[in-house]
């Protein structure tokens, strides 16, 4: 008998360590298509990524750079919320006339814009000098409806308007 529990137990061991492998397996794999998403939709918008420059510094499309900030305007409240990435990706889309993948291909790119500066407080002024390099004062407003448009209902907290501030500073609004 006690052969026959020494046996069970360890299938049962095997068991639960191939179950942990494939899930593992399963895990790499999303992460792979992550980077995939990522660098389709950089190569979509002609982004190029060039050795010892930032890449916020390589961005050349101001839509790009508008939803970066409204993205690291939205991770500055915590995680945002379904609503909040839903209300961004309808915004892009119908300011900018963009398919619903083009638009979900910023929203992504806007996301790796704000890891790459190493979070959305930096991100923020970061891109707005950026965006004010690009065209000048010309996309101010469209960047603030679109914020607008995505926060919604919640209002902001202190980060934001702190954010707010510097997006004045880099496009020299008082």
């Amino acid at each position: 008998m006690h052969i026959i529990i020494a046996v069970l137990g360890a299938v049962a061991a095997i068991c639960f360590f191939v179950i942990r492998a494939r899930n593992a397996a399963h895990v790499a794999g999303e992460l792979v298509d992550v980077a995939n998403d990522v660098r389709l939709a950089a190569r979509r918008f002609g982004f190029r990524r060039q050795t010892n420059v930032h890449p916020v510094e390589t961005i050349e499309d101001p839509r790009l750079a508008v939803g970066a900030i409204a993205t690291a305007f939205l991770e500055l409240d915590d995680l945002p919320t379904k609503d909040q990435r839903k209300a961004l990706h309808h915004s892009l889309r119908d300011t900018y006339n963009l398919s619903s993948d083009a638009a979900e291909e910023i929203t992504v790119l806007g996301h790796w814009f704000v890891s790459e500066c190493g979070g959305p407080d930096t991100a923020v002024s970061r891109l707005a000098r950026k965006l004010f390099k690009l065209e000048g004062s010309a996309s101010f407003e469209t960047m603030l409806a679109l914020i607008r448009n995505s926060i919604g209902e919640s209002g902001l907290n202190h980060k934001q308007r702190e954010a707010l501030d510097d997006i004045r500073r880099a496009f020299k609004i008082r």
